[in-house]
């Protein structure tokens, strides 16, 4: 069998041979330096602003179209109330028309609505007026284009945030699966898989929020009110002033909001990921809890998790609520204030006081819900910003991300057969523990089967998921016919090994979806033959559907012999080189383990092999075979 092993150092996918670094659990549920989490927390939400900048940017600059069009409606609808207040109070009291000095010259018509007369326009010099009307219709078709306008530039908003929070998630989960991927089965042993599948979907489905609104909203909190200002400050200054001071107050409410929303999200978040936790457990073990009888304790315990959740939920709700509130007060005490100034103005009877024309009043009155607008967006995804935060918090403590690439030149490896090396190979998982592999040292040449044999925590497992890439030593070399094996693309890697553990992995499906799983492009009669070297028809062929037949979750509806023939039907399909065995007929009663010894047997015919076990069923292999205790080669 001729393989060609690619070595190229820094490929893309070289994250999957990095070295496993210890997991430390969420910095939720820990109170280990919480100030210097929080500080990380920080960091890595402004490198990832920073990062998203151009998605958001769309976002932001639709909005400032949707304010600015705000403002002119405003404008635009304060004169045409203000028109509308002189027509209806020049109904009620009509002035008295203008006469001339001229002895039987008749009077001029009065317009009531400007209380002027043509003759007086004419004798003053000036063009005649435009109709009344004609500019009522100028400023409702203003009106009515800014509208349309805002109403467009919303909407663009809308789509832009959606593709900006969206290609943050991508990113995320992207970036979160390559580094759970790099640490491999190792990260399970500091966090609950509930608990890391937490964080890759609900955690990161709470930073769509914010990039997707809380982003845009905070920068249009500070852009779009001082556009406001700007616009009443041409109006009327004592407006301009009166705005920025109730906007000032809106800052420091919120903040006082955002200490106890702070707290209460992390408190929710533990409870959170505490019942997710539970829930999972529970629904695993879900026959042991009804063969116990723990049924309605079992039950009962969830109840109280979802009823503790329930309640800092609303705790968190709370805390939004009473930042909105402080923005209704800042804004209702605006408005008061403004009102009152110009009440002497849009009275009936009134007149412009200080220079201030009805138009501008109400223009001011009405430009005070467009002041308050982009704050109370900004209010409503407060919660957001607080979220990010507490994930933020959670991400950082998966592990870290691969190293970047180092270019190499890639090169060919050919021979027959594949040859393992460990050369003084030292690995430490955990320094609390102590090494796992010490000063390991031993040689496979292609085509033979070494068996390592020894007490449990000898240091077995760790040898297969070294050769797997889910470990990275400290100090020495394991090659494969000589190649580094961390120089070795993990996509050749997957390609070169096949591996058969002691409790596989079934997922729901047909028995043939999962024998495949091994090798999707494989066609139906490479299916049906790696299930019959298995012997796996030969339980199959009494389902009602045979290799058809749909299997539960994990294997569920099999016996724990079908499942691990179903495991070697896949290393059948596979076809790879190198065949790593991990205690393979663990748990097994001596029929199931003399069909599944059978099937291996024939596996390992012209491949290289290493089995790990502390069975007595292990000497049926030939081969060499050798002894580890503490991680090295027992004397």
């Amino acid at each position: 069998m001729a393989v060609h092993v690619v070595a190229v150092c820094g490929s893309a996918f070289h994250s999957m041979n990095a070295p496993s670094p210890p997991v430390s659990p969420s910095p939720a549920t820990s109170s280990a330096e919480p100030g210097r989490s929080a500080a990380l927390a920080r960091a890595w939400l402004r490198a990832e602003t920073r990062r998203a900048g151009r998605t958001t940017r769309w976002p932001i600059l639709t909005g400032l179209v949707a304010v600015a069009a705000g403002a002119l409606q405003a404008v635009l609808a304060g004169a045409v109330l203000a028109r509308a207040l002189a027509a209806l109070a020049a109904a009620l009291h009509p002035p008295p028309p203008i006469r001339f000095p001229l002895a039987g010259a008749p009077a001029a018509p009065a317009i009531p609505a400007l209380g002027i007369t043509a003759y007086g326009q004419a004798a003053a010099g000036l063009p005649p007026p435009p109709p009344p009307h004609t500019a009522l219709w100028v400023l409702l078709g203003g009106f009515l284009l800014a509208m349309l306008v805002r109403a467009a530039a919303n909407y663009a908003s809308e789509r832009f945030a959606f593709a900006a929070g969206a290609t943050a998630r991508r990113h995320l989960r992207s970036d979160a699966m390559a580094r759970l991927l790099a640490a491999g089965p190792a990260v399970l042993a500091g966090q609950h898989s509930g608990a890391l599948a937490a964080i890759v979907m609900d955690r990161i489905e709470l930073l769509d929020g914010y990039f997707a609104r809380y982003l845009p909203a905070r920068t249009l909190a500070l852009v779009g009110p001082a556009l406001i200002l700007l616009v009443a400050l041409a109006l009327d200054p004592f407006a301009a002033l009166v705005l920025a001071l109730a906007g000032a107050l809106v800052p420091f409410g919120m903040a006082l909001a955002g200490i106890g929303a702070k707290r209460a999200t992390e408190r929710q978040f533990a409870a959170l990921s505490r019942l997710q936790v539970r829930f999972l457990d529970r629904m695993r073990g879900l026959s042991t809890i009804i063969l116990a009888g723990r049924a309605e304790a079992e039950a009962a315990a969830l109840q109280t998790a979802a009823g503790d959740l329930r309640r800092r939920t609303m705790r968190v709700l709370r805390v939004a609520f009473l930042s909105a509130s402080i923005l209704d007060l800042a804004a209702a005490a605006a408005l008061v204030v403004l009102a009152i100034h110009y009440a002497q103005v849009l009275a009936p009877a009134g007149a412009p006081a200080k220079g201030v024309a009805p138009a501008a009043a109400l223009g001011v009155l009405l430009l005070v819900a467009e002041f308050f607008a982009p704050l109370r967006s900004l209010a409503s995804v407060y919660q957001d910003g607080i979220h990010a935060r507490s994930a933020a918090a959670e991400l950082i403590a998966l592990p870290p991300a691969p190293p970047e690439p180092v270019a190499r030149t890639v090169r060919n490896v050919a021979a027959q057969g594949i040859s393992v090396a460990f050369e003084h190979v030292n690995l430490t998982r955990d320094a609390a523990r102590g090494a796992v592999l010490s000063d390991l040292s031993f040689r496979i040449p292609a085509g033979e089967t070494l068996v390592l044999v020894g007490p449990s925590g000898s240091g077995k497992s760790t040898v297969i998921e070294t050769l797997l890439g889910f470990h990275r030593p400290q100090s020495g070399r394991v090659t494969l016919n000589g190649a580094d094996l961390s120089d070795v693309v993990p996509a050749a890697l997957s390609r070169l090994t096949a591996w058969v553990g002691q409790r596989p992995k079934l997922f729901a499906g047909t028995i043939a979806e999962n024998i495949r799983f091994a090798r999707p492009e494989a066609s139906e009669q490479e299916v049906t033959a790696a299930a019959r070297a298995a012997h796996v028809s030969d339980f199959a062929e009494a389902l009602p559907a045979g290799l058809g037949t749909r299997i539960g979750e994990g294997g569920f509806g099999l016996s724990g012999g079908q499942a691990q023939r179903i495991a070697i039907a896949r290393a059948f399909l596979r076809n790879a080189p190198l065949l790593l065995l991990d205690e393979p007929t663990a748990h097994l009663d001596p029929a199931s383990e003399a069909l599944v010894l059978d099937s291996l047997r024939r596996l390992a015919v012209g491949r290289t092999v290493i089995l790990a076990s502390h069975s007595a069923a292990a000497y049926e292999f030939s081969g060499r075979r050798l002894h580890l205790a503490a991680g090295r080669v027992a004397a």
